[in-house]
């Protein structure tokens, strides 16, 4: 694979995860999570379930993009700094979707 075609598959992996609680009211966007709602009312996942998702969907990201390195060439060192700005950039990029799930007001 190219380097520069992985890199691009990365973001746009990266993006798509950190926008993926914030989205969807499924874990992982698989699983229904139990409510004690009523049956015609709104379910909601909580907040901390959303960041939890969130620091998952970190690992296997970079779980992945370690994988592509590693078939590319040899995979670099990576230190606490490394993670510090992977992980504020994971944040950043899930911005967008904190943004239409909290922060939005939908018209009348």
């Amino acid at each position: 694979m190219d380097l520069n075609l992985a890199a691009w598959l990365v973001v746009l992996l990266a993006l798509a995860a950190a926008n993926l609680p914030f989205i969807n009211e499924r874990l992982f966007g698989l699983v229904t999570l139990p409510s004690r709602k009523p049956a015609g009312e709104r379910r909601t996942k909580p907040f901390p379930v959303r960041l939890l998702e969130l620091i998952v969907l970190y690992f296997v990201v970079g779980f992945i993009a370690r994988l592509l390195e590693s078939r590319i060439g040899s995979v670099a060192a990576q230190t606490w700094e490394f993670h510090a700005v992977t992980g504020c950039l994971f944040l950043v990029l899930a911005f967008p979707g904190f943004v239409m799930r909290y922060l939005h007001k939908p018209r009348r």
